[in-house]
C-alpha cells in the first residue's frame, strides 16, 4: 500500500455516504466493552484449544492443491495454447523488449561491451525529457539525481529500475486513460469497475506477487504486469474525478454549440481536466516505482533486488547505500511529475514561457543532447560510469559501521522500548487473539464489526473469516492482525500529537509537511533499513518500519482535520476561560472525529501492507510465508495462500473501518 490510496480519498462527509447514515450513539462503548469482557473470559477458559496453528512445513489439502496448480500451469506453460500461445508470447515480447531498452541504456549489447547510449547520453536525454514535460530546473535535478546512480555505484541497477518503471507506467497510460474517461462518460462502467479498483487499492503489495509469478513466471515481465496493475487504480481514479468535476455549466455550453461527444472531450473535457490526470500520473508513477522494487521477489530488476538481498543479509550498509538509490529515484520522479503538473497549470491560465521561445530552447538542447549521445557511443570513458567517481562501497561500509557504533551505545535504551511494546502490548494482545479457539474469535470480531459498522461489515467480515479458514491460516492471519493493530495504535498516537501541533500552528504546519510529503513519496523497503539498524530481525522490527510507513498520511489527515474547525468555534471556546489542552480534548478532536477515523482507516491500511512486507526482517506470519513461498518450492501453495489471507484480512480491517466512519464520524 503505498501514498496512493490517501491522494484519492474524498472528505469523509461525502465518502460515509454509500455505506450508511450518521447514526446516534446507541452505548457503543458499553457494548464493546461487553465484548471483550466475553471474549477474555472465553479465552482464560479454553485459551489454547482449538487455535488452528500449523507448522510452517504443514501443508494443508488446499495448500498442496495449489502446489498442483502451480505445477499444471508450468506443464501447459510448453504445450497448452493459452499458457503456451498467447501467455507465452506475451512474456517473450515484454523480456525481449526489457532486453533491448537494457542493451541500449544500461547494459552491454554485444559485440559492444557497452551500452548502445552510454551514461552521459542517458544522463543528457533524461535532462531533455524532464526540461520538456518540465522546467530547467526540474532538468537540473534530474541530470544531479542521474549522476547520483554512478556515484552511488548502483549506475546499471538503477537504470534497470527506471526501465521497468516507465514501461509500466506507458502502459498505465494507454489502458488506464481510456478506462478512467469511460468511467468518467458512463456510470455503468463506473459501477462496474469501482469495486475492482478498491479491491486492487485495498490488497496489501505482497499480495500480488504470488499469482501473477504463477501465471507469468518469474523474470522482467512478471515484474511489468504485477507493477502495471498495481499502479493503474490511481491514475483511473483521478483521470475519471478529473472530467468528473468540470463544471456541468460549461458541458451544457459546449453542447449547445453542437460539439459531439468526441469533439467534447477532446476539445473541452480533455484540456480542462489535463492538470487532474497529471496529477493521477504522478501517483501512478510513485506507485509503479514502489511496486518495481517489491517486484525484486518475482526476479524484477533493478535496485530491489540489492536492496533485498542487503536486507536478507543483515547488511545495513549495503542496503542503506541501495535505499537511497531507491530514495533518489522517487524525489526525482515525484519532482517531475510535480512540475509537469504546475506547467500544465500555467499552461490552461496561457502564463509561462512562450510556445516558440519554448520550441527553439528544446531545440538548441536537443542538439547538443545528440551530441552527448554520439559522444557517448564512441569514447568508452562516457560510456561506461567511471569506477573512481563510484563510492557506494565506502559509504556503504562507513553507514555500517557508524551503525554498528550508534547501536551499540544506544543498545539499552532500543532494547528497553522494545521490551515495553512487547511484554507490556504485543504479547499480550497476541495471546488473547492468536489463543483463543478460532470460533470464538470469530464470534468476536463479526460482532465488533457489527456493533461498529452495523450488519453490512459483519457480513463481510464472516465472508473473509470464511476465506481464511479455508485457506487454512487463521492462527497466522491472528498473529499478524495482532501486529497490525500494535501498529496502527502507535501510528495514531503519533499522529493526533503531530497532527494537533500542526493544526494549531501554520508555522509548525509549514515545517513539518515537507518532510511528510517527502516520506510519503519512499517505496516501503527504504523503510525497513532504519528498523532493521535500530532492531535487528524481530517482528517489533516490523513493526517499527510499518509506523514511519503509516504515520505521515495520518498526520496529514490529522493536521486537516484540526484546521478545518472553524477559528470562531475556538476562539469561543478560549473566550470562556477554556485552556490550550481544554480547547484541544474538548472542541478540536470531538470536531475532527471524521478527519481521525479516516486517518485510523488509512493508517490501518499502510500498517498492514508493511507489517506484511516485514516478514522479510523478521515479521513472521504471513508475510514470512509469502517470502518462503519464493524460497521453497514444496511451500508454493502456502505462499499463495497467504497472499489470499492478506487480501481477505485488507478486505475485512478496510470494510470494517469504513463503515464505521459513516456510522460515527460525522457526528
Amino acid at each position: 500500500m503505498t501514498a496512493v490510496v490517501a491522494t484519492q480519498q474524498r472528505p469523509a462527509t461525502k465518502e460515509a455516504q454509500p455505506y450508511a447514515a450518521p447514526v446516534k450513539n446507541r452505548h457503543t462503548l458499553l457494548k464493546l466493552g461487553i465484548i471483550l469482557a466475553v471474549w477474555v473470559v472465553g479465552w482464560a477458559l479454553v485459551n489454547g484449544q482449538d487455535t488452528l496453528a500449523r507448522p510452517v512445513n504443514d501443508l494443508t489439502g488446499f495448500q498442496e492443491w495449489l502446489n498442483q496448480v502451480r505445477d499444471n500451469v508450468q506443464v501447459a506453460a510448453t504445450n497448452n495454447w493459452f499458457f503456451h500461445g498467447v501467455i507465452g508470447n506475451v512474456v517473450d515480447g515484454v523480456n525481449n523488449l526489457f532486453l533491448r531498452l537494457q542493451q541500449l541504456f544500461s547494459s552491454p549489447a554485444p559485440p559492444r561491451p557497452v551500452p548502445q547510449v552510454g551514461w552521459l547520453g542517458v544522463v543528457a536525454i533524461l535532462g531533455w525529457v524532464a526540461y520538456a514535460v518540465a522546467s530547467w530546473r526540474t532538468a537540473v535535478l534530474v541530470v544531479v539525481s542521474v549522476l547520483l546512480f554512478g556515484v552511488l555505484g548502483y549506475w546499471q541497477d538503477s537504470v534497470d529500475l527506471l526501465i521497468i518503471t516507465a514501461m509500466a507506467v506507458g502502459l498505465c497510460i494507454v489502458i488506464g486513460l481510456p478506462i478512467g474517461i469511460a468511467m468518467a462518460r458512463r456510470s455503468w462502467v463506473s459501477a462496474l469497475v469501482t469495486p475492482l479498483l478498491d479491491l486492487a487499492q485495498t490488497m496489501p503489495s505482497f499480495a500480488y506477487l504470488i499469482p501473477f509469478a504463477l501465471i507469468f513466471s518469474i523474470g522482467p515481465a512478471c515484474a511489468l504486469m504485477v507493477t502495471m496493475v498495481y499502479a493503474m487504480p490511481p491514475l483511473i481514479r483521478i483521470t475519471e474525478y478529473g472530467i468528473r468535476s468540470i463544471s456541468p455549466t460549461t458541458v451544457e455550453a459546449a453542447g449547445s454549440l453542437g460539439v459531439t461527444r468526441r469533439q467534447l472531450l477532446r476539445k473541452v473535457q480533455l484540456p480542462m481536466a489535463r492538470r487532474s490526470i497529471v496529477v493521477g500520473i504522478n501517483q501512478c508513477t510513485l506507485a509503479a516505482l514502489s511496486m518495481a522494487t517489491i517486484a525484486a521477489f518475482v526476479n524484477g530488476p533493478g535496485l530491489g533486488q540489492a536492496n533485498v538481498q542487503a536486507l536478507e543479509n543483515l547488511d545495513i550498509g549495503t542496503a542503506a547505500v541501495t535505499g537511497l538509490g531507491i530514495v533518489v529515484i522517487a524525489i526525482m520522479l515525484d519532482r517531475t511529475t510535480t512540475a509537469a503538473s504546475e506547467r500544465s497549470d500555467k499552461q490552461n491560465r496561457g502564463s509561462g514561457q512562450s510556445v516558440k521561445g519554448r520550441r527553439a530552447t528544446l531545440a538548441a538542447f536537443g542538439f547538443i543532447v545528440l551530441i552527448t549521445v554520439w559522444l557517448s557511443r564512441t569514447y568508452l570513458q562516457l560510456a561506461r560510469f567511471p569506477d573512481r567517481f563510484s563510492i557506494g562501497n565506502d559509504l556503504g561500509r562507513w553507514i555500517g559501521d557508524g551503525t554498528n557504533t550508534v547501536v551499540n551505545q544506544i543498545d539499552g535504551f532500543t532494547t528497553g522500548i522494545k521490551n515495553v511494546v512487547s511484554y507490556g502490548f504485543l504479547n499480550p494482545l497476541q495471546s488473547l487473539l492468536a489463543e483463543t479457539p478460532w470460533w470464538l474469535m470469530a464470534l468476536v470480531l463479526i460482532a465488533i464489526s457489527f456493533v461498529l459498522g452495523g450488519w453490512r461489515p459483519a457480513v463481510i467480515t464472516v465472508v473473509c473469516e470464511g476465506v481464511l479458514l479455508a485457506v487454512g491460516l487463521w492462527n497466522d492471519a491472528m498473529v499478524t492482525l495482532t501486529m497490525t493493530l500494535v501498529a496502527t495504535v502507535l501510528v495514531m498516537i503519533i499522529a493526533v500529537v503531530l497532527g494537533v501541533w500542526m493544526g494549531r500552528s501554520r508555522r509548525a504546519d509549514a515545517v513539518a509537511r515537507p518532510f511528510l510529503d517527502a516520506f510519503q513519496t519512499l517505496p516501503p523497503f527504504v523503510y525497513l533499513v532504519p528498523a532493521l539498524a535500530l532492531f535487528s530481525t524481530t517482528r517489533f522490527t516490523a513493526i517499527v518500519a510499518a509506523v514511519l510507513y503509516g504515520v505521515t498520511i495520518a498526520t496529514k489527515l490529522v493536521a486537516d482535520g484540526i484546521r478545518g474547525v472553524p477559528p470562531t468555534t475556538v476562539e469561543a471556546a478560549e473566550s470562556t476561560g477554556s485552556t490550550h489542552w481544554q480547547t484541544i480534548s474538548k472542541v478540536q478532536l470531538p470536531m475532527s472525529k471524521a478527519a481521525l477515523v479516516l486517518a485510523t482507516n488509512q493508517g490501518l491500511l499502510y500498517v498492514l501492507s508493511m507489517v506484511v512486507i516485514g516478514g522479510l526482517v523478521g515479521g513472521g506470519s504471513l508475510g514470512y510465508l509469502v517470502v518462503s513461498g519464493f524460497s521453497q518450492a514444496s511451500l508454493f501453495g502456502k505462499g499463495l495462500a497467504a497472499g489470499i489471507a492478506i487480501t481477505a484480512l485488507g478486505v475485512m480491517l478496510d470494510r470494517t473501518a469504513k463503515y464505521t466512519a459513516a456510522r460515527y464520524g460525522q457526528r
